[in-house]
């Protein structure tokens, strides 16, 4: 799916399906409500864009915790919360989350990833035992990104990216927005 204003998807129920995208430039709360209440018992691949609330994102990290609980999709393999601004919120708490322990791949790539959320995954002993931590479109420096590289799974840190300066204030964006 893609587009994020006035997205809903009340009663969501498919007993086969095994692949969930969600891109949008902003996620809304209640859309991610609706997917936690989905009944999707195949589910394998979870992505969502979570954007930024310029355009309608609303999503704390507080929603995600059911999802990182790792009670939701007992078959998740992949999880995606891709393209958001508070990745490195999601970082720490996805680092010591249950569901980790479960995932073969964590997208968290498009968004704002710095040192502070790259630290907080390479301090979990649970990221050895992904095969891919996908973090492409960062804003890590160079040797945070010599240390992620060192992990065991495969792991993409590619299209690092600047932040912008005007005027001492430091300004990072996600990869899609508009």
């Amino acid at each position: 799916m893609r587009g994020g204003n006035g997205l809903r998807l009340p009663d969501l129920r498919h007993d086969r399906l095994e692949t969930l995208i969600i891109q949008t430039g902003g996620l809304p709360r209640q859309a991610l409500h609706d997917v936690l209440a989905a009944r999707l018992p195949r589910l394998r691949h979870l992505e969502l864009w979570l954007g930024t609330d310029q355009y309608g994102g609303d999503v704390s990290v507080d929603d995600l915790a059911p999802l990182l609980a790792g009670d939701l999709f007992p078959g998740l393999e992949y999880l995606g919360l891709r393209d958001s601004e508070i990745v490195d919120q999601i970082a720490e708490r996805v680092a010591t989350a249950p569901v980790l322990g479960r995932l073969t791949t964590l997208d968290l790539s498009l968004g704002t990833l710095t040192d502070a959320g790259a630290a907080a995954l390479l301090a979990s002993p649970a990221i050895a035992g992904l095969r891919k931590l996908d973090l492409h479109h960062h804003f890590c420096s160079e040797e945070m990104v010599a240390r992620l590289l060192a992990l065991p799974p495969e792991v993409d840190a590619s299209e690092p990216q600047e932040p912008d300066r005007d005027g001492g204030e430091v300004y990072r964006y996600i990869a899609v927005s508009e």
